[in-house]
């Protein structure tokens, strides 16, 4: 995932973003394994990666660089 640029100085701040991308990963990872649904907010619809395309998903990666 790409992280923004942080306009805080806080250091809470700006840990909690990169802590919010593990929390995301971690949960992906939960998703697959137990085959369940895994929802996200994309271009203002609602996705589920899991059951998209590999097609999708190689074309969503490189656009989202």
């Amino acid at each position: 995932m790409n992280t923004p640029d942080c306009q805080s100085r806080d250091p809470e701040i700006i840990g909690s973003m990169k802590a919010m991308e593990r929390a995301a990963r971690e949960a992906r990872k939960l998703s697959r394994a137990t085959k369940t649904l895994f929802y996200v907010m994309e271009n203002g619809k609602i996705a589920d990666l899991n059951h998209m395309p590999k097609w999708r998903k190689a074309r969503r990666r490189s656009t989202s660089a």
